[in-house]
């Protein structure tokens, strides 16, 4: 990959589609930068580009045409590389993965959108960098790319000329971002208002994914005291109380959680907390109520969880999470 774009030129923006791609991981980055765009005088041409110059179809059953063939792509500023929702694509498309490593080689910068990230891993283009993906598959980079420094959190992360993004829609986010690079941040606060986005949105991608999805454990000491866990988050779970209905010392329970589920008691414990109170406040429980009812105690130790686990706060989440209602103004409200 070549040196960062710049200079008055415009500024060439490939984006790879193939069968089966995500239509809003295409969608995004061309609404990103055709609208970014308009805002400085043409210097962005977006192309769409197909392994074979044809049509694809996509994940929704929507086709995309193609602007041209990968082969007759040129060399790109920015080369997007979108997912796919089938995640076994990429390991069963050598071709498709060569591809990838093709167009990347000439481009300034690669940006992945979501699940793209395994396209860049496959193609070796994430090799002793940090990247993410979809916190659904974050752990499966990790363990299939060992080499990755996996940030399963971020939105987004940049290392050199290589970003890559969490699921679907944070390729608006990604495409902010290098629009920023570009033209500054009044440029990408313009996109980002003619969007309806935030420009960097608070919080990361653990408040979209199910923290406390049940683990994959059927030991015979652990499976019990995880259920009676998740039945009931706000009884009593100290790492003294968990030992004792297990009737196993708390060093060797200790051992048992972290070789099976690769955390401690008390993190679980607070991970399950943590969830019942997400889901109290999405229900409409006060930030108090919600505190109380998972066993996190207090509105402090909430706001606290919150911060640490999801970079947000309980009533933040709660705006944005509890409804997509739009509240009318009383005075229209009368009029009608």
């Amino acid at each position: 990959m070549n040196g960062q774009p710049g200079g008055p030129r415009p500024h060439h923006v490939c984006v790879l589609a193939f069968d089966g791609v995500r239509l809003l991981d295409v969608a995004a980055p061309l609404e990103v930068f055709a609208t970014a765009s308009r805002y400085t005088g043409g210097r962005y041409t977006v192309r769409v580009c197909t392994p074979d110059g044809l049509d694809v179809r996509t994940s929704t059953g929507l086709r995309i045409a193609a602007d041209r063939p990968a082969a007759d792509a040129g060399v790109a500023d920015t080369l997007v590389v979108p997912g796919h929702a089938e995640l076994v694509t990429f390991t069963e498309r050598p071709d498709l993965v060569e591809l990838v490593a093709r167009l990347a080689s000439g481009a300034g910068r690669v940006a992945a959108v979501c699940t793209g990230a395994f396209a860049l891993a496959a193609a070796g283009l994430l090799r002793g960098r940090r990247a993410t993906t979809h916190w659904e598959h974050a752990a499966k980079l990790a363990r299939l790319y060992p080499d990755i420094t996996v940030t399963a959190d971020a939105i987004h992360v940049q290392d050199g000329p290589v970003l890559t993004s969490a699921g679907v829609t944070a390729g608006i986010d990604v495409c902010l971002a290098l629009v920023e690079q570009d033209h500054g941040p009044d440029i990408a606060r313009r996109v980002a208002r003619d969007l309806v986005v935030f420009l960097q949105r608070p919080g990361g991608q653990s408040q979209f994914s199910a923290a406390s999805r049940a683990p994959a454990t059927s030991h015979p000491v652990l499976r019990p005291l995880l259920d009676a866990i998740a039945a009931d988050p706000a009884a009593d779970h100290r790492l003294a109380t968990l030992a004792g209905r297990a009737a196993v010392s708390s060093r060797h329970l200790t051992r048992l959680f972290t070789r099976q589920l690769g955390t401690t008691p008390a993190a679980y414990v607070e991970s399950l907390r943590l969830e019942a109170a997400r889901m109290l406040l999405e229900r409409g429980a006060s930030v108090t109520e919600a505190a109380e009812r998972s066993g996190l105690g207090s509105d402090e130790t909430l706001r606290r969880a919150f911060a640490r686990h999801l970079g947000t706060t309980p009533s933040a989440y709660a705006a944005r999470f509890r409804t997509t209602r739009v509240e009318v103004n009383p005075a229209v409200r009368a009029q009608h």
